[in-house]
């Protein structure tokens, strides 16, 4: 894949005012999106935007409008809803291209534009490629008469909160559930406590009074000690704790235990396994799911692969094998059968109907596998610093300690300026400190280069 300019994983992310998100860049970018996701034969291309809470979400709303109307084409303006909400009214509304802004589990100091083609579906690199290649050309603004116009959907978040619902099997409910549900101050605020709600459940919402600035601030997917002592104080059930955009599930017990993503993907395939409805089908992870999980799928005879980060590569892979479930540990699920989008309301309805199929608890679900042990480690580099030739040595040390008991992956974020260090072993310690010695060697070339 050649390298891209301005995408990252996820869209285009970065510090509010500074390039790329800033006024002018972000016009151009609706602009150079108008002209390559909206078919030319289409009589009256429109595009779905949608946002998160965060203060910028205004500023950069009208910044794009500005764009795509400049390029001839409709505009529709959801306020704030979740990214997978986004995904699911440009299918349903039969649009040609639907956007979001936001920054999914940033500080609200940070944004992000990411895109959806018609059909509710992430872009592909080929067609990323394509507006950034237009993106520093010269506008050629449309005359008067082929503007764009623009108006809201009032209608959006009512529309998105039936379709999670509809997710749900007609032959369960949530009665009799105290679920806790912590919004991140984000998207999700008016949308996730009402689809529990109405299929039965006494919700307890926390995280729900945004105010633009303290979006994932200290709660959410990103900070689940916040959720898991809402639960023990109401005397829970559950938590659902969702991130910024709405995209992420990470959940708790009645007993404050947390269950990622790997943990609740493994839930819903063990459901679906008894329901037969993994028969010729698996589950696709990441290089980061934790080897655990993939042991205990194999050891219930489920088929599991891993994909590059980030929830776009794990689709890729999903639709290039036919199978519908996958995803990764930050709380991504995918559950094509359900959605076309990783989206944290869906999946958490998935769980809960996998729980009941299984009639039986996280806890219980999940007692047949340990997670092996993990050492997380971010980097802080400056963007062109070449790190690599200083893992070398290390990396090479490390893999002999921990062969036949462990591995290493480093990756650059695609969505922060960080190289994650990851060790796995089935020692504590000895992931500890492997992860150490690589993250040093990071640090004193970052250090060297700066």
């Amino acid at each position: 894949m050649a390298q891209r300019k301005y995408f990252g994983t996820d869209g285009v992310r970065g510090e509010v005012g500074k390039h790329p998100i800033s006024p002018d860049f972000v016009l151009k970018l609706g602009y150079a999106a108008g002209r390559v996701l909206v078919k030319a034969d289409s009589p009256h291309p429109t595009v779905l935007i949608g946002k998160d809470t965060r203060v910028s979400g205004y500023m950069l709303e009208a910044a794009l409008q500005a764009g795509f109307t400049a390029a001839g084409v409709n505009v529709r303006l959801t306020g704030p809803l979740p990214t997978p909400g986004i995904a699911y009214l440009t299918r349903a509304l039969r649009l040609d291209a639907g956007v979001v802004i936001s920054a999914s589990h940033n500080p609200y100091s940070d944004n992000g534009i990411k895109f959806f083609a018609a059909g509710g579906n992430k872009l592909d690199d080929a067609l990323e490629a394509e507006i950034e290649a237009l993106i520093d050309a010269p506008m050629d603004t449309k005359p008067s008469r082929e503007l764009g116009r623009a108006k809201r959907i009032d209608t959006a978040a009512d529309r998105y909160i039936e379709f999670c619902k509809s997710t749900f099997p007609n032959e369960f409910d949530l009665r009799g559930l105290r679920i806790v549900v912590d919004c991140a101050h984000g998207a999700t605020y008016h949308i996730a406590p009402s689809v529990f709600h109405e299929l039965g459940a006494q919700v307890i919402a926390t995280g729900a009074a945004p105010n633009g600035f303290n979006i994932n601030d200290g709660c959410g997917a990103t900070h689940p000690r916040h959720l898991q002592a809402a639960v023990l104080q109401h005397d829970a059930d559950i938590g659902v704790a969702l991130d910024g955009d709405g995209d992420r599930l990470i959940m708790v017990d009645n007993a404050g235990r947390v269950y990622d993503g790997d943990q609740l993907i493994y839930v819903i395939a063990r459901a679906r396994m008894q329901r037969g409805e993994l028969q010729g089908s698996g589950v696709v992870g990441t290089v980061m799911t934790n080897l655990g999980m993939e042991l205990a799928l194999q050891n219930r005879g489920i088929e599991f692969a891993r994909s590059r980060v980030g929830d776009r590569y794990v689709l890729e892979m999903l639709k290039a094998r036919g199978w519908l479930l996958g995803g990764e540990a930050s709380g991504h699920i995918l559950c094509l059968d359900k959605h076309s989008t990783g989206d944290g309301i869906v999946s958490a309805l998935q769980v809960f109907a996998a729980m009941k199929t299984l009639d039986a608890s996280l806890e219980t679900i999940c007692r047949d596998w340990q997670p092996f042990p993990q050492t997380m480690i971010n980097v802080r580099v400056q963007k062109g610093t070449d790190w690599k030739p200083a893992t070398v040595a290390p990396m090479a040390a490390a893999e002999q300690a921990l062969a036949g008991r462990g591995r290493v992956v480093l990756r650059p974020s695609g969505t922060e300026p960080v190289v994650r260090v990851m060790v796995e072993a089935d020692d504590a310690e000895l992931a500890a400190r492997w992860a150490r010695e690589i993250a040093n060697a990071i640090e004193t070339a970052a250090h060297s280069a700066a």
